[in-house]
């Protein structure tokens, strides 16, 4: 008779891919040990409800009312830059350059080197190739265009930030992985050697090529499979070279830590903060674009300074909020506080600080309602990239786009 025990190396072996791996061994006996570890779980610096809070009914009737459905979808195709690929094979003036993949992708050119953030180029963030959010936009530069990458940074193990096809494309390179503790097990599974990682607790740092990279505190949570255990965790990025600094938020709702991370890694030459996929049904989670703006300048000592990029918005539907919402937020709030923010459209190149960092709400002429006029928006140094009617590389619309479509399934607490 087959007991429990035999039974359950079967069921694993029929877990899907992309459900990852559970920790064994010496990463969970270091797990265990983590000060950040508590009943069986990893744990968040001050309280916070990792589930939707309030009424089901009443987020079922947003959810499905029909206008607010349409808003959380553009109205119209939305632009890629068109020469991301020969921007990015100069170096960067400053020493500094970013360039937004979209969502929190971001590649970052610093001090000679290339950081690789939460790279996600598969085309749903989902376990499962057929279902779950659709992108609303094509990636601006194939993965295997992108050239050599020093270092890939991820934030936590969702599947808007960790990407099964994407890991298993850079998994034949010869980069190497800064991950927080646990999200090695992923990894490996899926091809990367031991030897390319380096998994890190919060406030621990690892050199890689020069820079200095330290996992901060994030407040947020993990899981990939049904059950969902706290065995993996997240993190925020401090990445340090010589002349430059940044931060990456990845997930977080807002808390008091990041005046810590400030005083200890700032101030920054620019932070990439998530401003999109917030709800008042998880606001522990997810911040606003107020208090992404209110997270930046905790990091900058309370001082306007340095640039802010705002990330997790625009290329997934994640969300009950319109899908212009977190740009438009985000332009009020540096407004009302003086900050400088980078506005790039998907695949645009900047340096933060420049004269020429594109600052323009490029995504007004792609709002489902308004019709979309053939007219330029805003590219970086001068240049433009023309509306739907004559773009170059552009996107789909996107199964939602139109007021008669039907959006893509939304993640809750991605």
């Amino acid at each position: 008779m087959t007991g429990s025990r035999p039974l359950r190396p079967r069921l694993r072996a029929l877990r899907p891919e992309a459900f990852g791996a559970d920790p064994t061994g010496a990463r969970l006996e270091r797990i265990l040990r983590s000060p950040n570890f508590a009943d069986g779980a990893f744990v968040n610096p001050l309280g916070t409800r990792v589930r939707p809070a309030g009424s089901k009914a009443e987020f079922a009737r947003i959810y499905f009312h029909k206008e607010q459905r349409v808003r959380r979808n553009p109205g119209a195709p939305i632009p890629v830059y068109p020469t991301t690929l020969a921007e990015l094979a100069k170096p960067p003036v400053s020493g500094l350059r970013l360039t937004w993949m979209g969502h929190s992708s971001v590649l970052a050119e610093i001090d000679g080197r290339r950081v690789l953030f939460d790279p996600v180029w598969g085309e749903r963030c989902s376990p499962f190739p057929f279902a779950g959010p659709k992108r609303l936009h094509p990636v601006p530069v194939p993965l295997a265009s992108l050239g050599e990458v020093d270092v890939v940074v991820i934030s936590h193990d969702h599947y808007d930030h960790l990407d099964l096809p994407t890991i298993k494309a850079l998994a034949g390179t010869d980069t190497v992985f800064a991950v927080p503790l646990g999200v090695g097990a992923h990894l490996e599974r899926w091809g990367v050697p031991a030897h390319r990682l380096r998994e890190l607790d919060w406030n621990e740092a690892t050199e890689v090529a020069g820079l200095t990279l330290t996992a901060t505190p994030a407040r947020h949570f993990c899981g990939r499979g049904l059950r969902n255990q706290q065995f993996t965790l997240w993190a925020s990025w401090v990445v340090a070279g010589e002349e430059h600094r940044i931060f990456h938020s990845g997930d977080t709702g807002y808390f008091p830590g990041f005046r810590e991370i400030g005083e200890a890694h700032g101030p920054f030459d620019a932070t990439m903060i998530q401003i999109g996929a917030y709800s008042e049904y998880w606001p522990d989670i997810h911040m606003t674009p107020e208090e992404g703006m209110r997270a930046h300048l905790d990091l900058q000592g309370g001082v306007a300074r340095g640039t802010m990029l705002p990330i997790h918005w625009g290329t997934f539907n994640l969300a009950p909020h319109p899908w212009d919402e977190p740009g438009e937020g985000t332009v009020a709030a540096a407004g009302a506080a003086g900050a400088a923010v980078a506005l790039p459209i998907p695949g645009q190149p900047f340096e933060p600080g420049a004269a020429d960092a594109p600052g323009e709400a490029w995504w007004r002429p792609f709002v489902a309602g308004v019709t979309p006029a053939p007219e330029p928006v805003a590219g970086a140094a001068g240049r433009s990239v023309t509306a739907p009617a004559s773009a170059g590389p552009v996107a789909a619309a996107g199964p939602g786009a139109g007021p008669a479509g039907r959006g893509e399934p939304e993640a809750v607490g991605s």
